[in-house]
């Protein structure tokens, strides 16, 4: 698409690098060739179109991507050793492949270095662990991860861990637990963001009681336009302004469109009714291919996604918004921006609805990179 407002954004996103705040594609290609990350990383062709994926280097570019967090997920099924072990090759996964296309990707594990790679004509590649199970009760390895490269970790998936309450889990610790606070001081310890997508509204309070640096919610969404527990309820948003964290609006089209959600609460509650467990993507997957309510799921927009932006805007302030689209951790995405190319057709519709050139640029990634530079101050701090 090439509007006049699309072709301006595309000249903004030149000049202000779009930070992403989740993308799925290591677990994707994980999932296709195989855990073994030097046969993944050799049969995986970035250069080509992958089909039935989100992401390639060719779409990256058109969508002006400066900064991506890669995301090393792995499923809450797998635990202790297994998860760690998976999460390592994950981030080794990422690293191979930034070593793969050194024209393309350069690795960076600080804002000064994100910002850096992106005036080198390269998508500054930064990696985020999905889910607290990954360091199986161990500040060792959360340590370790950091080292590895890892700069947010997102205190957990679908499952609750035994620290912290998860959004889609039945709560167990109310919240986060005492070792879950001391995992949230280690984090701001060791200057890696913590991550509120995926936890309860409980944890997100307690988080944000404990953090004495900016959180994020790499990929979530307004409670307050489509009733989702994956959302932000804005007394949570609201709470930003004086941490100086950031909501990085995701597109899942279950978290922006209040009828897929409405759809989505059907299946799972059609799912517990035989024994089968909706936060399980993997059980979700196998049911929704059976499911005679399949072929009634709605279709998401990007006007949809702006609902979430203009909410979150009116509730905590243009200060605090990023973006985190989720690209290649879920099968479909909103008409408008089905893979990574979509970006400028976004911001082309916020400057078209009266976003300024300024507010666009906070958005793209000019908030989500302060928010990573004051996590860093606040670990120089405590050094």
């Amino acid at each position: 698409m090439h509007t006049p407002s699309v072709d301006w954004a595309r000249q903004l996103l030149a000049r202000t690098p779009l930070v992403d705040g989740h993308n799925d594609l290591p677990w994707a290609l994980r999932d296709r060739h195989g855990s073994v990350p030097a046969v993944t990383a050799a049969r995986s062709d970035l250069h080509s179109h992958l089909d039935g994926l989100h992401t390639d280097l060719g779409r990256l570019r058109d969508g002006g991507v400066g900064a991506q967090f890669w995301s090393v997920y792995v499923p809450c099924q797998l635990a202790g050793h297994e998860a760690v072990s998976a999460t390592i090759e994950q981030v080794e996964l990422v690293h191979r492949l930034v070593a793969a296309y050194p024209a393309d990707l350069g690795l960076a594990t600080t804002a000064d270095q994100a910002e850096s790679v992106f005036a080198s004509g390269r998508v500054a590649s930064l990696i985020g662990a999905e889910g607290g199970h990954s360091i199986a009760g161990s500040l060792g390895v959360l340590g370790a991860l950091h080292r590895l490269g890892v700069r947010y970790m997102t205190l957990t998936h679908n499952d609750n861990t035994p620290w912290a309450d998860s959004a889609t889990d039945e709560p167990a610790v109310g919240g986060l637990s005492d070792f879950g606070r001391e995992v949230v001081a280690e984090m701001n310890r060791l200057g890696m963001l913590v991550d509120l997508s995926h936890v309860a509204a409980t944890t997100m309070r307690d988080a944000l009681d404990a953090t004495t640096a900016p959180v994020i919610f790499s990929h979530s969404s307004c409670r307050a336009v489509t009733e989702h527990p994956r959302n932000v309820p804005d007394d949570v948003l609201e709470r930003l302004r004086g941490n100086g964290g950031v909501l990085m609006v995701t597109f899942v089209p279950r978290f922006v469109s209040p009828a897929i959600a409405a759809w989505d609460a059907r299946m799972a509650e059609e799912m517990a009714a035989v024994g089968r467990k909706h936060a399980d993507l993997a059980d979700r997957e196998r049911f929704h291919e059976t499911w005679e309510g399949r072929h009634e799921q709605p279709v998401a927009t990007l006007e949809d996604v702006v609902a979430h932006l203009e909410h979150a805007r009116e509730v905590v302030g243009v200060d605090h918004i990023g973006i985190g689209g989720d690209y290649d951790g879920c099968p479909e995405m909103p008409t408008g921006l089905t893979d990574v190319g979509g970006y400028p057709t976004l911001f082309g519709a916020l400057l078209d609805r009266g976003w300024s050139e300024d507010d666009c640029a906070k958005v793209a990634g000019r908030n989500a990179l302060r928010v990573l530079r004051c996590a860093e101050e606040v670990a120089d701090t405590a050094e």
